[in-house]
């Protein structure tokens, strides 16, 4: 299973979900599904349409920045981090 570390922001959003926890999936983009059916609306959170990852989140699949087609092996760890910016 994948070792997902999801950022802080989120955690606010979707009573319950955790920051970091295990996923069974295949791909980046399966790994939001799985979290999609958990928490609804937690894609589009993470995604445009397209389906694209919005512009202001990164993921990172065992330290390499990954898209949504990214492959997940069963020691993967992905970070999902949002971008923070200002002026």
């Amino acid at each position: 299973m994948a070792d997902v570390h999801l950022p802080a922001t989120l955690l606010p959003l979707f009573p319950g979900l955790p920051r970091r926890l295990d996923v069974d999936a295949p791909s980046v983009a399966g790994a939001i599904d799985d979290l999609e059916a958990q928490w609804p609306g937690f894609r589009d959170r993470l995604c445009q349409p397209g389906p694209v990852l919005r512009p202001h989140i990164n993921v990172y699949v065992d330290r390499e920045r990954a898209q949504l087609d990214t492959a997940l092996g069963a020691d993967s760890r992905v970070d999902v981090i949002a971008a923070i910016s200002g002026g």
